[in-house]
């Protein structure tokens, strides 16, 4: 029936792409919006243009930011021999919002997964390596989500990085196996950050 409805089928189809939205919540989302006055259509078009113009990935950690490099790479409050990785920049996110960490990240954009075809030369391990030789980095933090691809990941960085005699630590479980950063809830990052161990 929605089908003979060209526009309104189009924009259900645009927002069930997004991840965790089926076809049924998209349709709800669609009638919201027919809903909404034109100005507020505009204000969320215009948000999701800006965003696309606006915001890219900091050249140093691979976080995203509207500035390069990003506010985390030039706060001089931060700890320079402190780094921690982490697969996403929601991580980042996460680890931030725990207050727990005061050094500076280094974002993967992904975590490794043979199975899926994505190698080391899919993530920004070259960028990273690059970053810790002849830096002041003491401890090289892994936040790696605890799934395979995570434990696959934080394994090979222990790997990559000893070798440079940096200390490598991971956090400290306390999160739950399989979940990921941006869903545990802040007090539980602050203890695995503060908890972390040797890698």
């Amino acid at each position: 029936m929605l089908d003979s409805i060209p526009s309104f089928a189009r924009l259900v189809a645009e927002l069930a792409k997004f991840p965790g939205i089926g076809k049924k919540t998209a349709t709800r989302l669609a009638f919201f919006l027919l809903r909404q006055p034109r100005a507020e259509a505009e204000a969320l078009a215009g948000a999701i243009l800006e965003l696309k113009e606006k915001i890219g990935f900091c050249s140093r950690c691979f976080h995203i930011t509207e500035s390069d490099p990003c506010p985390i790479c030039t706060d001089p409050g931060r700890d320079e021999g402190l780094l921690c990785v982490v697969e996403q920049p929601q991580d980042l996110i996460a680890i931030e919002r725990s207050r727990s960490f005061r050094g500076r990240y280094h974002v993967l954009q992904g975590a490794l997964s043979p199975l899926d075809g994505i190698g080391p030369e899919q993530l920004r391990f070259v960028e990273l390596l690059q970053r810790l030789k002849g830096s002041a980095v003491r401890e090289l933090l892994v936040a790696t989500n605890f799934t395979v691809e995570g434990d696959a990941t934080a394994l090979y960085l222990a790997g990559q990085v000893r070798p440079l005699g940096i200390r490598v630590t991971r956090l400290a479980h306390g999160i739950p196996t399989g979940s990921d950063l941006e869903f545990v809830d802040d007090a539980t990052v602050n203890r695995a950050v503060e908890g972390r161990r040797d890698l």
